[in-house]
């Protein structure tokens, strides 16, 4: 089992830029598939992005492609979320996620491990 926490979240102008993390711990962090989900108020949880073990893969939602970059720290067992040029409609719970079970998925079934989720606000 991982137990995953997220940091990072606060309230934003929109423009502007925040940065999540998400720290893991109880399994090794290296050979994790992790990713970033978010769900708004009266939505579905959704993708946001991914990233496999080395850190070389990557994958993001098209509603985010060019303003968000992921990455990893497996010597500190660290995720992160770069986010730039924020607009409201990022306003959500982000949630940081991950699986041993499979090398690479954006499905939000292939993982089975989560964190409890940051607030991201961003205003108009």
């Amino acid at each position: 089992q991982v137990q995953l926490v997220e940091s990072g979240g606060g309230l934003v102008h929109e423009g502007g830029s925040l940065r999540l993390s998400c720290a893991a711990s109880g399994r090794t962090f290296s050979r994790l598939l992790m990713g970033w989900f978010r769900q708004a108020p009266g939505k579905e949880r959704e993708f946001v992005s991914a990233i496999d073990w080395v850190g070389t893969s990557t994958a993001y939602a098209g509603s985010v492609k060019g303003r968000f970059t992921i990455s990893r720290d497996n010597a500190k067992n660290t995720m992160y979320l770069q986010m730039n040029s924020l607009k409201p409609e990022d306003t959500a719970v982000y949630y940081c996620a991950a699986t041993k079970t499979t090398s690479w998925s954006t499905r939000i079934s292939a993982y089975d491990n989560w964190g409890q989720g940051t607030q991201v606000t961003v205003s108009s």
